[in-house]
C-alpha cells in the first residue's frame, strides 16, 4: 500500500490545486502513516462512526497525527443517527454520538453528524449520486471548506 501512495504523490501531475482531500482508512496503519510521512499536509480531518471501537480506533489516529505536528482541522462523526420519516426523531443505531466528545479529546471543532440516508443509499445503487442533495451535507460541507481556509 505504502508504495502505491508514494507512486499516487510522486508521479501524478497535479497541476494547480486548492484541496487535495485523501480518503484513509481509520486507525495507525501503513496507508495513514505513510501519507502523514511524505505528503505535505495541511491538517487532517478524522471521520468516525459512534461506536467505541471506532473513537479508540480514530482517537489513535488523532493523537499519531499530533506526534507528527500535524493539524486536526475537525472531527466528523458518520452514521450518527437515523432520521425517523414518521416521526421527525432521531434514532441512534450505533449508540449515542461520541461527536463532542472526540472533538474534545482531539482539540478541534466538531464538523458536524452525518445522518444515515436511505435516499443516499438508493441514488448511489442507481448510480445518480450526483442528485443528491441534504441541508446537512451541504452544512457539513461549509464547515470543511471554512476550516480549510483558516490561515494559522
Amino acid at each position: 500500500m505504502s508504495k502505491a501512495i508514494t507512486q499516487f504523490w510522486e508521479d501524478v501531475l497535479w497541476g494547480k490545486l486548492d484541496y487535495l482531500i485523501i480518503d484513509l482508512p481509520p486507525g495507525t496503519g501503513d496507508a495513514p502513516l505513510t501519507v502523514m510521512q511524505i505528503v505535505p499536509l495541511s491538517g487532517v480531518i478524522a471521520v468516525f462512526t459512534p461506536q467505541d471501537l471506532t473513537e479508540m480506533i480514530v482517537k489513535k489516529a488523532v493523537k499519531m497525527a499530533q506526534k507528527m505536528n500535524i493539524r486536526v482541522l475537525g472531527v466528523i462523526e458518520n452514521m450518527s443517527y437515523l432520521l425517523l420519516p414518521e416521526t421527525g426523531k432521531k434514532m441512534e443505531i450505533f449508540g449515542s454520538s461520541k461527536g463532542e466528545d472526540m472533538a474534545k479529546a482531539s482539540e478541534s471543532p466538531l464538523l458536524g453528524k452525518l445522518p444515515i440516508d436511505p435516499e443516499l443509499a438508493k441514488l448511489c445503487d442507481r448510480g445518480e449520486i450526483v442528485r443528491y442533495r441534504s441541508d446537512i451535507v451541504s452544512e457539513i460541507f461549509a464547515n470543511v471548506v471554512a476550516t480549510l481556509n483558516k490561515r494559522e
